[in-house]
């Protein structure tokens, strides 16, 4: 059995925000390969998670920020107990939630909000760029383009703009966790001054 470092146990602490006993079985588990355990550390929170998902959640915040006085933002995010809501944790992840809204600017929250007519544009202008393309080159190049099209769509899909590292979708899953409530990201609306004049 692997030694298990203190150092790396805090750094996946940091890294997941998972408890320390949590942080240093899974580094047992992964033989002390940090990698694998930070691997099974966010497998676990995904199925916290989705457990969670159900349970109702009409408690939270609805944040605001602001940009330079030209880009604001408001954001409704929910959770179980206003216990929570009150959390310095939960609180932090909406305002990042709003630097994030007013940095990349998403339409939606998830891939299942978006349009199903606007998928199906963006899949038929991609056929007619790859109209070359077989088999399997074609359901890679879609594939990825499909990823990038969200990414740049959807908020959960978004590269985190404070750690790229990890997705939005990471930091609420993350949050879960950590709070063991189930936590909604409800709607937003993001203005910018000057905007459709």
């Amino acid at each position: 059995m692997a030694t298990i470092d203190a150092g790396v146990v805090k750094m996946l602490r940091e890294q997941t925000g998972a408890g320390v006993m949590d942080c240093k079985q899974a580094l047992e588990r992964a033989n002390g390969d940090k990698d694998e355990a930070l691997k099974l550390l966010k497998a676990r929170g995904a199925a916290i998670a989705a457990k969670k998902a159900d349970r109702v959640a009409k408690e939270g915040v609805v944040g605001a920020y602001i940009h330079s006085n030209r880009i604001g933002v408001l954001i409704e995010v929910n959770c179980e107990t206003d216990f929570v809501g009150r959390n310095e944790q939960f609180q932090a992840f909406v305002h990042d939630l709003g630097l994030q809204i007013a940095a990349m600017n998403p339409k939606y929250i998830s891939q299942e909000d978006v349009p199903s007519e606007w998928v199906g544009q963006e899949i038929h202008q991609l056929q007619e760029m790859l109209v070359d393309a077989q088999g399997d080159q074609f359901v890679s190049a879609q594939k990825s383009h499909m990823e990038k099209f969200y990414q740049r769509l959807c908020l959960l899909n978004q590269v985190f703009v404070k750690d790229n590292s990890k997705t939005i979708q990471d930091l609420l899953t993350e949050l879960i966790a950590s709070t063991g409530e189930n936590i909604v990201i409800r709607r937003f609306v993001r203005y910018q001054l000057g905007e459709n004049i």
